[in-house]
């Protein structure tokens, strides 16, 4: 009965106000795995950022005496060898070598904040720049590992795989979502 009273227009509002709910709860819906992607991404913004400073701090100063220091705050014997092999490559880097180490890092660590903002966000294009950039890197990764295997490039590698795998199975998951979408909306009548 509450239907014949009901005017004519507010009858056409309801499959309408349905999409729009319906459109709601499909948004509401976060993706777990870029969510944490997106985390692991602005974790790294935040250290290569926190590396840049540091480039930064150490300018103008003596490596050799700033890596001493720190051995011994953190209890390293300084005769190691461990720290004799971190002074012996501490003299290789100057001022001009330690300014172009903080402008890396401040690119990359820019890059990675885009990244995780835009893979929190799930936008398309921070996808496509994930899967582009991680797989730019998987050449270098494969490189430095057959120099040297370690558990920690390792662990790096296997990582960086499961995100390009990750980001592969989602994209084309999407492509076939919207080919579907495409195909209904061609065979609806209008």
């Amino acid at each position: 009965m509450a239907s014949q009273s009901e005017p004519m227009g507010d009858r056409r509002a309801v499959p309408v106000l349905q999409e729009a709910e319906a459109e709601v709860r499909a948004h509401a819906h976060h993706d777990r795995g870029l969510l944490a992607i997106g985390l692991f991404k602005l974790g790294k913004a935040l250290l290569f950022f926190s590396l840049g400073i540091g480039a930064i701090h150490l300018l103008h100063k003596d490596l050799g005496d700033e890596i001493l220091r720190l051995a011994k705050d953190l209890k390293f014997d300084p005769e190691s060898r461990i720290v004799t092999l971190i002074l012996n490559k501490a003299d290789l880097i100057d001022d001009h070598r330690l300014k172009l180490i903080s402008l890396g890092t401040f690119a990359y660590s820019v890059l990675a904040l885009a990244e995780g903002i835009g893979l929190m966000l799930e936008k398309a294009w921070a996808e496509y720049l994930t899967l582009l950039l991680t797989i730019s890197f998987l050449p270098w990764e494969l490189y430095e590992l057959s120099r040297h295997l370690n558990w920690f490039r390792l662990t790096l590698l296997l990582i960086n795989l499961a995100v390009l795998w990750y980001l592969v199975l989602l994209l084309k998951k999407k492509s076939e979502t919207n080919e579907a979408t495409r195909g209904g909306r061609t065979r609806r009548p209008s």
